[in-house]
């Protein structure tokens, strides 16, 4: 089943990567979207995929890179198939 999740992640989650390492974690499962910065420092993320690899996903968004410290990840529903193909950083 294709579903699709709106995070917006906070903590010290800019400047460390995060948004490569979210884009190599949707390609390695699969999943469509993209991932931008936000000016009040949290990391918005939108994906789009099979139910499993978007639960591998947040998985790894809720850990994130190596020199992050993910504070908490506000999780929301949203449109399957509104995210186009691939993924993409903003």
């Amino acid at each position: 089943m294709r579903v699709a999740r709106r995070y917006l992640i906070s903590g010290r989650v800019q400047g460390v990567g995060f948004r490569y390492f979210a884009e190599d974690a949707a390609r390695r499962e699969g999943v469509c979207g993209w991932v931008r910065n936000l000016p009040d420092g949290r990391v918005e993320v939108a994906a789009d995929g099979e139910a499993e690899s978007i639960a591998r996903f947040e998985q790894g968004i809720r850990r994130g890179p190596r020199g992050a410290r993910v504070d908490a990840v506000e999780v929301f529903d949203d449109v399957p198939g509104d995210h186009g193909s691939g993924f993409s950083v903003r």
